[in-house]
């Protein structure tokens, strides 16, 4: 969702509580990711899935320091969960589904031996995987309304700067690059068929919201004739 740089906090922000509350979080997706991979895959001796941890969790701490300092009420956007649109509910749900199994088959593939991906094409897919995670935090940088569910915050504007001034939802696009490498980064081709949802799904998150911004945020709607791409630089 495109803002402004500088969104002024209604209320005041006690940083010792926000603190804990990232690092309280940052445990908790550690040990989710290291559930879904080393479960899975019925051991601990899966260095693909620690490096592709080590290429989330070594930017994303530098980035919660910076965002922390900089940017504290965006952190306080990013921690509400529950979304207010109905069709937006839907597609989360739907969208969990296949998260989980991208990121469960990858073990099960590793334990049963089902795919051989070459140690090139690892490389090249958590090279992708890293990208896509800086591209997402160049937008959280820009963009301090990225709220994780849709809404249009009090005093929200439009920006076309930076990310925006090419495509109208880069982070978007930084976790289709992603998610969609994570499975080859994993080892994994079969992980592969849950993970090319991802963009469909984003596809129809998008569709609901511009159409949430265009009704909400004053002057959406002449930004995306100016911004004529949504994912891709002339393509879409």
């Amino acid at each position: 969702m495109a803002a402004e740089h500088e969104p002024k906090s209604e209320h005041k922000i006690d940083m010792k509580k926000l603190k804990k509350k990232m690092v309280i979080l940052v445990i908790l997706a550690f040990a989710i990711l290291c559930l879904f991979f080393f479960i899975s895959a019925g051991t601990i001796m899966y260095w693909q899935a620690w490096v592709y941890i080590a290429l989330l969790f070594i930017p994303m701490s530098f980035l919660l320091v910076y965002l922390l300092k900089h940017a504290p009420e965006l952190l306080v956007r990013r921690m509400k969960m529950k979304e207010k649109e109905i069709y937006q509910k839907r597609i989360i749900k739907i969208s969990w589904v296949f998260f989980a199994a991208a990121f469960i088959i990858p073990g099960l593939d590793v334990r049963y031996g089902w795919s051989q991906v070459p140690l090139w094409i690892i490389i090249i897919a958590d090279m992708f995987v890293l990208a896509g995670y800086l591209m997402v935090a160049v937008v959280l940088i820009y963009n301090k309304y990225a709220s994780r569910i849709i809404e249009v915050a009090k005093d929200q504007k439009v920006i076309s700067t930076g990310p925006y001034a090419i495509i109208r939802h880069p982070m978007y696009t930084g976790v289709i690059i992603m998610y969609t490498a994570s499975p080859l980064a994993l080892g994994s081709y079969w992980a592969l068929l849950p993970a090319l949802i991802t963009p469909i799904i984003i596809i129809f998150r998008i569709f609901n919201e511009e159409k949430i911004l265009k009704r909400d945020l004053e002057g959406y709607t002449e930004y995306t004739h100016k911004v004529r791409y949504r994912l891709i630089p002339g393509v879409w």
